[in-house]
């Protein structure tokens, strides 16, 4: 898993093969096989660990924060985007090279939706709303789940000049921002049915 993470971090999707993990790995494939069907199950593997991962530093972060909601998502936006950062072969993985590959750009839809998810239902218990509420919660969850992945990629290839701190700063005030509007908004319709 290592191997197939330094490559596929490093030298992309096309250059991370069965025959180049095993090389990187000093493995036989027939050691590559015993724990993999084939390349694509390996490369989803990676990434499944590294989203894993930024989940639970996110939610842990999270969970430590007092009970407000711009510390809240100042250390779930921070200790995540610290995360990617930190190793930006896992950056590269999750946001660049999951685009190259069709089981990888799938992954990565899959992976934004359940962050989105995770994001609505910390919004719908820190704002007391019920779950059945308005989905606008989740149209909100994925704009802002998106736009952070979509940001962090602009940052990572220089479109986006601003330091690592100003744009978890940044972030941060866009997600409470909207998170709170989401809710007016949704107590609002509530009041109106």
């Amino acid at each position: 898993m290592e191997c197939a993470l330094d490559l596929l971090g490093t030298e992309g999707w096309h250059a991370t093969t069965v025959r180049a993990i095993c090389a990187r790995a000093r493995l036989t494939p027939r050691y590559f096989y015993e724990s993999f069907a084939d390349r694509d199950a390996v490369l989803l593997a990676v990434f499944d660990e590294i989203s894993a991962e930024g989940a639970g530093v996110a939610v842990a972060a999270l969970e430590e924060a007092p009970h407000d909601a711009r510390a809240k998502s100042r250390a779930a936006i921070g200790a995540f985007i610290e995360f990617v950062t930190e190793d930006p072969r896992k950056a590269r993985v999750l946001f660049v090279e999951a685009m190259g590959s069709e089981r990888l750009a799938r992954r990565r839809f899959e992976m934004l939706r359940v962050f989105a998810r995770l994001v609505a239902e910390q919004a719908r218990i820190f704002y007391g709303m019920p779950q059945a509420s308005d989905p606008l919660i989740e149209t909100t969850a994925l704009m802002l789940v998106g736009g952070l992945a979509e940001a962090l990629l602009a940052w990572r290839d220089g479109t986006l000049e601003v330091t690592r701190e100003q744009l978890i700063e940044d972030c941060t005030d866009l997600f409470v921002a909207a998170g709170e509007a989401s809710a007016r908004l949704v107590r609002a319709r509530a009041d109106n049915r």
